[in-house]
């Protein structure tokens, strides 16, 4: 056999109930004694879950749902808020850990990883792949205190839906040769990518299992959701997949969002909102030396309804102030639409690239303004202040209110 032929050796490290772990690592006497745990919102049911211990699913709790809605699921539930500083550096200490297990590893988010061990047989003989992922979790557990599950197989989407077989706490590695089989004990809605719009359609036609829409002719396919659909689907449905794992991959988005406490009507307090969010996610992204090309805005309105708006620049942005003007923009419009009190704003950047990616010319002007090279100095010079002197060294006028001229936070 050529070594091109040798089958892959992908594993998917997810970890368990993640924020709910590290709420209770960061508050051990509070939340680390709930058995019944709610991560997000307030204890007064505003917000929305981020996550729930696995006591609390059991009553219908899930992640994404309104938190008033999970407590009259589950009463006697705590709930916490999301320890958002202590989930960067845990998730960290997972990655800096599996890094010295494994040769190649990509963050897919901050509690999934990847690791591809083709080529180590040798390395980890007589190990079967399924010792060496059982090392491993018991490896990331005694490091970083973090419980995860690992799956395994010869392609990435197979290692990710073997993760869930795995759960809690446990391995599941699917053989070469083994796919078809595994896949056809799933449900077609088990699979990513498939949403619960298709999800209905397929079940329209009768197809609920993998293993019914197995059976599908692509022409078929094709012929009921389009060409492009279609191929897709007879592909998914197969697992096919191709890309690699790659440890140069980074993360496609940084977006930040906050739920008010009490819903915000006025739209110049929401800009303000907007101001200070879109302050921390130019930070971050600068720090971590992109720039972005989409800004997406998110609204949610009184009554749970969410909306968002888009808007792709012609040339990538880092700065707070070009970044702030698009979102401004997008926020406005979504209040034209729709001008009732909201409950949530959430800002969000993707289409990164690298800083140093030479800059190319458009074929037509556009109508959107890019930004000068003294509003990127003036960003950095302000992140290298607050990076000496604290992030409320420097705070934007607006955000500053006479009577509270040291106020942190305006939410």
């Amino acid at each position: 056999m050529r070594e091109s032929e040798v089958p892959r050796r992908i594993l998917l490290v997810d970890c368990d109930a993640f924020f709910v772990q590290v709420a209770r690592l960061e508050d051990p006497e509070g939340a680390g004694r709930a058995p019944l745990l709610i991560v997000g919102g307030s204890p007064s049911g505003r917000g929305v879950v981020t996550s729930a211990s696995y006591e609390a699913r059991k009553f219908g709790v899930r992640s994404a749902m309104p938190t008033a809605h999970a407590l009259r699921l589950c009463p006697d539930a705590t709930v916490v808020s999301t320890p958002r500083g202590s989930i960067s550096r845990r998730s960290k200490d997972v990655r800096d850990a599996l890094m010295d297990l494994s040769p190649v590893v990509q963050a897919a988010s901050v509690d999934e990883f990847y690791l591809d061990l083709t080529g180590t047989e040798r390395l980890f003989a007589p190990e079967s792949l399924e010792e060496t992922a059982e090392r491993f979790r018991l490896a990331v557990l005694e490091r970083t205190g973090i419980n995860v599950s690992i799956g395994g197989g010869t392609r990435r989407i197979i290692a990710k839906l073997a993760s869930g077989p795995a759960k809690p706490a446990g391995v599941h590695i699917v053989p070469p040769g083994g796919e078809e089989a595994f896949l056809h004990t799933l449900d077609l809605a088990d699979i990513p990518g498939i949403g619960p719009s298709l999800v209905e359609a397929l079940k329209a036609r009768g197809l609920i299992r993998v293993e019914d829409a197995w059976k599908v002719e692509r022409e078929w396919l094709q012929r009921w959701f389009g060409e492009r659909r279609g191929a897709w689907l007879y592909r998914r449905i197969r697992a096919v997949d191709s890309s690699e794992v790659d440890p140069r991959d980074h993360r496609k988005s940084i977006s930040a969002e906050r739920t008010f406490f009490e819903d915000v009507r006025s739209d110049e307090e929401l800009q303000k909102r907007l101001l200070y969010l879109t302050g921390g996610v130019a930070a971050t992204l600068r720090k971590q030396g992109f720039r972005a090309r989409t800004i997406t805005v998110k609204l949610r309105d009184h009554d749970f309804k969410t909306r968002q708006h888009s808007r792709t620049v012609p040339e990538p942005i880092e700065s707070d102030t070009a970044i702030h003007d698009v979102a401004r923009a997008l926020l406005m419009e979504l209040r034209e639409t729709r001008r009732v009190p909201a409950r949530l704003l959430g800002i969000g950047v993707t289409g990164l690239v690298e800083a140093n990616t030479p800059r190319q010319l458009a074929l037509f002007e556009e109508s959107v303004p890019g930004e000068t090279e003294r509003e990127r100095d003036i960003s950095r010079a302000v992140d290298a202040v607050r990076n000496k002197f604290g992030k409320d060294a420097v705070v934007p006028a607006r955000l500053v209110k006479p009577d509270s001229p040291d106020r942190k936070d305006p939410a």
